[in-house]
């Protein structure tokens, strides 16, 4: 009897074993074809350059950064969420990302050289800039050191300046555990796959923000966890992200109007990123939202797209 129950238990561990393999492969399949052929790369001083674009041609121009873990196609995610049909987007993969490669002795200083690069190929002389999370120090910089580039800033949840708090240190931690997961695909995906709700919480939502969304809110938030697979083109990135230093007090000779939009309980890039730039930026406008974490362009879509667009509209000067 008992070596019976033994062989069972083992069949059905062999059975979830193939099946999760086939499930992994499938997926894996259909992550690196989403990301392939999809994007535009050109040579550069910094190494390759990737970016795609979309939107209005006619429109406003925009770059559009995206954040830790992300890529050209999280930039699409992004414009999708709090852009409208009226702008005309360009979204490059940073340093390490997909197809960008990381130079040798990368900064922020060089990322943002490299966006000017970008803009110079495409011949665009002003954009307006987006910026998510971790694409905030390249963008905040891009603006200190190009300013006649920028004509509008906006910081959604984005990284200024670390601190020696507690909370950051427990910030911190999130921020080498995402870096480690994405070592290999295979990682990622388990934990995407298996453990959602905790990737969620690394990522900097709370249980409360988590249990809070609503099926449209939820079926985004998945996009931006799925939209991160494939993981291991993306390591290089992460790994710079992570040792990479925060701009801090350069950020006061932005000139640029400065859109900072944050929620005071996002447990990645912490409230006082928001506090500290809307401090130091001259004439900055900081628009603060009491829950929401580390996802609060999904929890609150609505008005931070018509906030975004406004910013952008009142202050683009040809």
């Amino acid at each position: 009897m008992v070596k019976v129950i033994f062989w069972g238990i083992a069949g059905i561990l062999l059975l979830l074993i193939v099946w999760g393999s086939i499930l992994y492969m499938r997926d894996m399949d259909l992550a690196y074809e989403r990301v392939s052929g999809k994007s535009t790369i050109i040579p550069s001083p910094f190494g390759d350059i990737e970016y795609s674009e979309g939107g209005n041609l006619s429109g406003i121009p925009v770059l559009v950064i995206h954040g830790g873990g992300g890529g050209f196609d999280q930039g699409e995610l992004i414009a999708d969420v709090v852009l409208d049909d009226s702008f005309y987007w360009k979204a490059p993969s940073r340093f390490g990302y997909l197809g960008s490669e990381l130079p040798a002795n990368a900064t922020w200083d060089a990322q943002a050289d490299a966006y000017a690069y970008l803009l110079d190929h495409l011949e665009i002389d002003k954009v307006a800039v987006v910026a998510m999370s971790q694409g905030g120090p390249s963008a905040l910089l891009f603006a200190v050191n190009h300013p006649e580039r920028v004509a509008s800033l906006t910081c959604l949840s984005c990284g200024v300046a670390s601190s020696a708090s507690e909370v950051q240190a427990d910030a911190n931690k999130k921020g080498d555990t995402l870096k480690a997961i994405f070592q290999y695909d295979f990682l990622y995906w388990t934990t995407s796959k298996l453990f959602k709700k905790q990737l969620l919480g690394i990522i900097g939502a709370t249980d409360e923000v988590i249990a809070g969304l609503t099926p449209s809110q939820q079926e985004k938030a998945d996009y931006f966890i799925e939209y991160m697979n494939p993981a291991a083109p993306r390591s290089a990135g992460a790994v710079f992200d992570n040792e990479a230093i925060m701009p801090g007090d350069r950020i006061v000779a932005i000139t640029a109007p400065t859109l900072i939009i944050h929620a005071k309980d996002d447990l990645l890039q912490l409230y006082h990123n928001a506090e500290f730039a809307a401090s130091t930026i001259p004439g900055s406008e900081l628009i603060s939202y009491e829950t929401g974490g580390h996802i609060l362009m999904i929890v609150q879509q609505a008005e931070i797209s018509e906030a975004v667009s406004d910013h952008i509209n009142r202050n683009f000067k040809n």
